[in-house]
Parts: structure tokens; sequence; C-alpha cells
């Protein structure tokens, strides 16, 4: 296997080795906020410099400026800053890496100002925070690194920096990082069609507006849509599609819309002035700003310049909120585009869903934007192609509509209450009508939601302390507990809680207030609730001193109150070939409750062969992780065709969603090619989770080898577990020569 393992989202850093790429690149030089999961037993490392390093860089011997980060150093217990290559910081942080599970950081670089914390959400959950007092303001890709073991990182995104103590990153969407994905600007991929906004420049496609320029009346098309969204437009005027400039140049005009339609254009610097004019004439505010800010340098620059020297004029450092891919960028106002649906301003289309007539008023240059088969459709001389209806047939009305609000907002519009039955239709429509970017936001949301749900992960900490009050008060029903606040104007704590309220300040610290959101914890501190019980306000107050802290705080890693109740699923994610974090090693500890010693000996798991047992087929061989020179199954025929198999069973109480298997081959040259792996609830009914058809990939005696699962077989639990031959290995043997067997995932 590979030392750095990219699947999807996320990568295996071997020891002593880093991770680099061009999607791992602040989009500003100096400026940037990374976001990652990562499982380590210790050294989770991350290295900023200037330019990109190789896979066996390492700071220590970095010659360049450079900032590394490393968390968890010092076996776990320190965090450390260090600015090329000498320590700036070394605090005590016991505990900030874990190897059983991933945990979410956020590192942030403004000018010099490092910010550390932990959390899915900058600027929450701040760990530690730095100034250099020499800034590097260089510094622009990112490194991830390692010390003596694998570090696993995942679900790593880029994100503009923001001054510290800024709201900015409230108000941002995340942009995943792909690994064949630029991470600084929206690359068309001419091979899958899809038209970006700058296609349509001067383009008749679309077109329902004209500009008549200069006296020799040159025709220029444009689009009401697009015009209106970036300045003010008077169509109003004369026909309403034509706008006559009699005393514009051409080039100044193409200028103008260049600057709309793809955020930025070239100018020769005696016309600057004549696109300040225009573009103050139709108030696209954004080039006139842009346009005087050249002018002012220019000024100050006294020096003789040549008059026909060309300009770059860009929208440089406009901030857009919204994930890279999408279509409708600055100087293009979102808020305008979004108005456009909800009035019918501008449409050429009516769009009608049999069975419920009219849905909305659209626009043809929108839905082509975002869509390679509605483009195809408005432009191939289909029958849609001139008309100003369109039908369509066997689509749910609700996520279609969705579908369209995503198109014109630019991010989806969803309530929380529509997750269940609408977000599985939504995917749907992205996937058939091409929408990348809608169906991974589908996606994402949908993990989101299965993250919270009460099997997937912990009890709200909030439930917790409404359970409490309402026991308090001998209620019936389950009170929230802003309801009991709002009984606290008018009562006091000894009428609303009677005799059990001596209870309370032994029940509330089993609430883990520190779990909870700042914003929550900080209207319980303004409650009624902090006025009246002192024990609430104290623990309160103690989780607000935390959430600024974090695990700073010396109690913090001691006190229960601080972790994370147990989740009835626990995530066993794989990091490398032969780790311990799979599921039949944690077995091995009888789930964590001892050292290791073979699952199949203490009968935690079952693991049968399709072959009678031997010195040669032996179960707890399989799981024992020493390396065996013969370990075998041997073939047995099954609804009349031949099969050889190992199986796993891991017990009747437990599943697992199972997302990662690890196969190592024994001593012998029979190398699998034709395999699947596959899940079952009774060890009858098999599902194949991952099928190999002439798969090379096991080459040498005593090699590893990993697979993920993905897609929705790695969502589905199984009790039993079995890797199956489908056709013969190398040699035409039916044997299945592998002597280890992992699997990873989520365990319950």
């Amino acid at each position: 296997m590979r030392s750095v393992e990219e699947t999807k989202r996320s990568l295996t850093v071997a020891p002593f080795e880093c991770a680099w790429g061009e999607e791992l690149r602040f989009g500003e030089p100096g400026r940037g906020c990374i976001t990652f999961e990562a499982s380590a037993q210790n050294d989770v490392t991350l290295v900023f410099r200037h330019q990109l390093g190789s896979r066996h860089y390492h700071y220590k011997t970095d010659t360049s400026r450079h900032y590394t980060v490393i968390l968890g150093s010092h076996r776990n217990k320190r965090l450390k800053i260090e600015v090329d290559g000498n320590t700036a910081v070394d605090v005590a942080a016991v505990g900030l890496c874990c190897s059983s599970s991933f945990q979410s950081y956020w590192i942030s670089i403004y000018d010099g100002y490092i910010s550390i914390g932990q959390g899915k959400h900058p600027s929450n959950n701040l760990l530690f925070q730095w100034l250099d007092p020499d800034p590097n303001p260089h510094v622009q890709y990112v490194g991830l690194s390692s010390w003596d073991k694998h570090v696993g990182y995942r679900n790593i995104s880029l994100l503009p920096s923001a001054p510290p103590n800024s709201i900015f990153w409230t108000q941002i969407e995340y942009a995943n990082v792909h690994p064949d994905a630029d991470a600084r600007d929206y690359v068309r991929k001419d091979n899958c069609g899809q038209r970006v906004l700058a296609d349509f420049l001067e383009n008749w496609d679309f077109s329902d507006a004209v500009f008549v320029v200069g006296t020799e009346r040159k025709v220029v098309p444009a689009h009401k849509l697009v015009l209106c969204a970036s300045g003010d437009f008077p169509f109003e005027i004369g026909d309403g599609a034509t706008i006559v400039l009699p005393s514009a140049s051409y080039p100044v005009l193409h200028s103008l819309l260049e600057y709309i339609y793809t955020g930025s254009t070239q100018i020769a610097e005696w016309l600057l002035s004549s696109l300040l004019e225009l573009s103050s004439q139709f108030k696209v505010e954004p080039l006139m700003k842009c346009c005087k800010e050249i002018i002012d340098c220019l000024e100050v620059d006294k020096k003789p310049s040549d008059s026909g020297k060309i300009l770059i004029v860009s929208k440089g450092r406009l901030q857009d909120h919204r994930f890279d891919s999408c279509p409708l960028k600055a100087p293009l106002n979102v808020q305008k585009v979004a108005e456009f649906l909800a009035n019918g301003e501008h449409s050429d289309i009516n769009i009608y869903v049999n069975g419920h007539g009219l849905v909305a008023k659209g626009h043809k240059l929108i839905l082509s934007l975002w869509s390679v088969p509605l483009a195809k459709m408005f432009t191939n001389g289909m029958k849609e192609s001139n008309a100003a209806d369109i039908f369509f047939e066997d689509v749910p009305p609700k996520p279609f509509f969705l579908l369209l609000q995503f198109m014109y907002y630019g991010e989806l519009k969803l309530d929380t209450g529509d997750i269940t039955s609408v977000l599985v239709q939504l995917l749907l429509l992205a996937d058939q009508f091409a929408i990348t970017v809608l169906q991974f936001e589908c996606c994402k949301r949908i993990m989101e939601y299965l993250s919270e749900h009460g099997d997937m992960t912990v009890t709200s900490e909030e439930r917790v302390l409404d359970v409490i009050l309402t026991w308090c008060m001998g209620a019936c029903e389950t009170f929230h507990w802003t309801s009991v606040d709002e009984l606290l104007r008018t009562s006091t704590p000894e009428q609303l809680f009677g005799e059990r309220l001596s209870a309370i300040n032994t029940l509330l610290p089993l609430v883990r207030f520190p779990l909870m959101h700042l914003s929550i914890l900080k209207r319980m501190e303004r409650s009624n609730l902090a006025n009246h019980i002192q024990a609430f306000r104290q623990l309160v107050a103690e989780a607000i001193e935390f959430s600024h802290a974090g695990q700073l705080m010396p109690t913090a890693c001691e006190c229960e109150r601080f972790q994370h109740r147990r989740s009835s699923y626990k995530e066993l994610q794989y990091i490398s070939d032969g780790d311990s974090n799979g599921v039949i090693y944690y077995a091995g500890t009888s789930f964590g409750k001892h050292q290791w010693m073979n699952p199949v000996l203490t009968k935690n798991i079952t693991v049968v062969a399709s072959s009678p047992n031997s010195r040669h087929t032996d179960p707890k061989a399989l799981v024992s992780k020493n390396y065996q020179g013969t370990c075998f199954a041997g073939p047995c025929v099954e609804n009349g065709k031949r099969v050889s198999w190992w199986m796993v069973d891991i017990g009747q109480e437990h599943q697992l969603m199972c997302n990662y298997y690890t196969v190592r081959q024994d001593g012998s040259t029979a190398f699998m090619r034709s395999w699947a792996f596959q899940g079952s609830m009774d060890g009858r009914n098999w599902t194949s989770l991952r099928v190999h058809d002439s798969d090379p990939t096991v080459c040498y005696p005593g090699q590893f080898a990993s697979w993920p699962i993905v897609g929705p077989a790695a969502l589905l639990p199984f009790r039993f577990f079995r890797v199956a031959l489908t056709g013969p290995a190398v040699g035409c043997t039916w044997n299945l020569c592998i002597c280890f067997l992992e699997l990873y995932g989520y365990f319950h």
C-alpha cells in the first residue's frame, strides 16, 4: 500500500512523511484557515510554508520560513508552535489526539496571528492563540505531516481566514477539498460540458437585451438578469430591451460586460476614466470601486506612464460566501437573482410540474449554468428550445422547487423538518439533472442527519437537563428548560420544585454543560434558573470558561463532565494496514475492557472457513495478528457453484456498518484475483459490499491490502462478514490464501 493513501476526502500519512497538494493552498498568502479531522496517537502535525514540499519533507530540516503546529506533542501531552524550526509556543494540552476515533480541529492564520481550536467550526472551542512578532506574510501551502506514528486525516476544508474575533466564519459555507480541485479558482472541466457565466459574454444564447454602442451603432447582446443583478440598467425605458450608448466606445462597453460576466477585465489606461464613468452610469459599484482605487494609485505614482498601457481590473478580494463551484459569483448580487425567481422578473420560461400546475417563472440562463442536461435541452433544437412553457413529469413538486431555489440562491434552503421526507428525493433530482454540487450538499446533509440520530450519537445535554427539571417538578410531561425558566418569573424555586429542590444540587452536575453550544450557555447565564439556583449558575459559568479555554483548562481532562458520552455506535476507522483500530482487534480487548487477546479464544467473535478446520485452516490464526506461511480456506459448493470463503461473526448483540476492510496474503503465491466482500444479518442471505473482478492488487507473499466500502453499502449494518472467491486464484487454485482479516466502520 502507498504511504499516503488518498480516499475521497481522507488520507493517511506514514511516519516521518508529509502530504502536500495544490488543493491544500490558501486563497491568499498569509491568510487562511484549515479545518480537518485527525486520528493519531500523538503528533498531529501541520506545516505552513510558501511553496510545496516533498513527500519526505521534514520541518526540522527546512531552512526556509515556515510555521509548524503540533497537536499532541510529547506523547500527546503538549501543544507546540514552531517558527522556522524554533519553538515559539510549548504549552500543556493533555489528550488532544485520539487514535480510537477522529477528532475535529481547525487552525487559522491571519497576518501572523495563529489560532488553534477543536470542533468543526472555526472560532469555536479555541485552544490557543499566538501572535508572531515578525509575521510571515508568504505562507500559503499546508502540509499534513506526522512524527513516529501513522496519522489519519479526513474532511479537510480550506476557508478564507478572518481577523481575530471576527464573525465572518459564521457566515460562510465549507469548501471541501477534493484531490483534483483547484483551491483558488473555479476551472470548467471542458469534457463535462458544464457552462460558466463567462460563456455567455456577448453571446446570443438566451439574450433578451442589446446595447447599441458608438456612432457605428454596434449591436452587443446581453442578458437582463445578469445586468440587473449587477447594477441599475434602465430597461423600462424605450422598448424595454435596448440601451443606446451613442457616446460610449465598444472597448469600454466590452470591459464593463466582461467584468460583470467574469469578475475581471483588461483596459487601456487612457480608457480607465471612461470605464469609471460608464460603471457609474449603471451603478456597478464593485467596478466603480476598483476603477477609483486604480486611479488613486496612478495619481500617487506621478511617474510618466504610457497611456496605452493595459491595466487589469479585477474583483480581487471580494468575498464570495458560497462554495467555489457556484456559477453565481460577485459582482452578481445573488440576493437580487433570488428575487427574480420569487417575482418572475425577466423570466423567459414558465415551469410546470404535471399534476401541480405552474411552479415557477424561470430563466433558461440560470438553469443552463447549473445543469448540462437542461442546457442541452434549451440549445440543441428540441421543442423546449423555443417554447415558453416547459413541463416536467414524474418529479415531486416540493423537492423540485428546492432544486430551483438552490440554482438561484446558490445554497440549499431546507427546513430541519423536511430532511427525512425531502432530502433523498432532492438527491435523486440532483443526480437526474447532473447538478454535482447539489449532490454533494445533499449527501453532506444526509450524513449530518445520520450523525445526529439518536442511535448514531450522544444524547443532547439539553434533553438531560429537561428530564432532571421535569422530575424535580414532579410533572407528568417533559418540560423544556426554557419553559421552566419562564415559570420562575412568577414562582420561587421552593414553590416549583417543592421537596425535590434539594435534589437539584445532586442531579445538575450530571448534565454535561461544557458540551453545549456557547450561544445556549449564554442564554442560560442570563436566565431565571441561573438567578435562583446557585449550582446551575456555577455549572454554566464553568462551561462558558471551558468554551473559551478548551482543553487547556486544568480540570478538562479529569472531570467526566467535560467528556462526550458513549455513543451507541463506536467509530472504528481505518488508518493504516495492520493497525489496531479495527473491529476484530477491538473484540480482542472485549470491546475496550482489557489488553488484547485472540478474540476467537475469548469467544467474542466466531471465524468459520468454507472447508473443515485443519492445521492450515485455523480460525484463530486468521485473527491472531501473526504472519502465517500457510493459511487458507478450501473450496466448497454453494447453489451449484464452487466458492471459497472466510467468514466472521461479530456476535448476536453486535452490528457493523463496514466502510473499510484489510486482508493479508499468506506465504503462498496463490493470489486472489476475483472475489467479493459480503455482509449478512443471518449468515445465509448475503449482500455484496464490494466486488473485485480481476483485481491485481495482491502480488507478493505476506502483502497487506485494504479497500474502502463506498456508497449506500457502507451504511448497511450487518452481523456476518465474509471474503469469498468468485473465481480461481493465481495458479488456478480455489484456495483463499489469506492469513489476516480486519474490518472497520461504525460498530454497535
